[in-house]
C-alpha cells in the first residue's frame, strides 16, 4: 500500500515536506543529574521529541550527579552512595524505556567516581563501564560526538559561543545549568553557531544546594536540525 499523504496546497504543504524531509533532527537531552532531576522534564523531552520528529537524541552529560562522592562536601543526611546510586538507575530506566538508543556525553560529575578509582591507583580493568553499571546497553557513551559537522560535547570551559567561535565549528553543549541559548557567528567564509541546551536539574533538591544563590536554572532541552540550525525548547514551569 503507498504512503497516504495528506491534500495540502501552498506554506501548508512547504512545511509538510520539510518537516519530513530526510534530514537527522537530533533531540538534546540537557544535564540529569539522576536522581536528582525535575518531575516533568522527562515528559518535556518525550514530547518535543514527537513534535519535532526527531529520529535521533543525545543526553549531553552528566547524566548521573554522584553527590555522595563530590569533591565538593557533600549533605550528610543525604542517601548513601549504593541507595544514590539505586535510586539513579530506577530514575535512568524510565529514560531508557523512552530512549533506548542514544549517544551520551560523559559529564564532569559522571567522571567523579572513575577519577576517584584512578587516584587510589586502581588498574583500569578492574572499572565497568557506564552502560553496563546503568543497565542501559543501547546507549553509547563518549567524551564527544560529531554529526553533520556539529560537535556535542558536555562543555566545561566556557560558553557554547566561546567554544564554537574557538574551534570554527557549529558546538552544542550542557554543564552551564543557567545558560539556555543559541547565537551564531558568522564571517566572510563560514557560518556557526554555540547551543547552551539548558538542563533538567531539580534546584530545590540537597544536590542543588550549592547554587541556590546563583541564576535560577534554564530547563529545557535543544533540536537541531540537519547540522544547520538549532532550536530552544525551554519547559513550561
Amino acid at each position: 500500500m503507498s504512503e497516504q499523504r495528506p491534500r495540502l496546497k501552498g506554506n501548508k504543504l512547504a512545511a509538510y515536506n520539510h518537516i519530513n524531509k530526510n534530514e537527522r533532527r537530533i533531540l538534546v537531552i540537557g544535564d540529569l543529574h539522576e536522581p536528582f532531576c525535575l518531575d516533568g522534564y522527562l515528559q518535556h523531552c518525550k514530547e518535543t521529541y514527537k513534535n519535532y520528529n526527531c529520529n535521533q537524541v543525545i543526553q549531553i552529560g552528566d547524566c548521573l550527579d554522584n553527590h555522595y562522592s563530590s569533591f565538593h562536601e557533600p549533605d550528610p543526611d543525604g542517601l548513601g552512595g549504593g541507595d544514590e546510586l539505586d535510586f539513579a538507575i530506577k530514575k535512568l530506566s524510565k529514560w531508557y524505556k523512552a530512549f533506548p538508543v542514544a549517544d551520551v556525553c560523559i559529564g564532569n560529575h559522571d567522571r567523579i567516581v572513575k577519577r576517584k578509582i584512578f587516584s587510589s591507583g586502581v588498574p583500569k580493568q578492574w572499572i565497568r563501564e557506564f552502560s553496563d553499571v546503568l543497565n542501559t546497553p543501547g546507549w553509547n557513551f563518549g567524551t564527544r560526538f560529531v554529526y553533520d559537522n556539529v560537535q556535542y560535547i558536555h562543555g566545561e570551559s566556557g560558553s557554547a559561543t566561546k567554544k564554537s567561535k574557538d574551534d570554527m565549528m557549529s558546538t552544542v553543549q550542557g554543564h552551564r545549568h543557567t545558560e539556555m541559548f543559541t547565537t551564531f557567528s558568522v564571517g566572510a567564509n563560514y557560518k556557526v553557531f554555540g547551543c547552551a541546551v539548558g538542563c533538567g536539574i531539580d534546584a530545590s533538591s540537597y544536590a542543588m544546594a550549592y547554587g541556590k544563590h546563583f541564576k535560577k536554572p534554564a530547563i529545557g532541552c535543544a533540536v537541531i536540525f540537519g547540522g544547520e540550525f538549532a532550536l530552544n525548547i525551554p519547559m513550561d514551569l
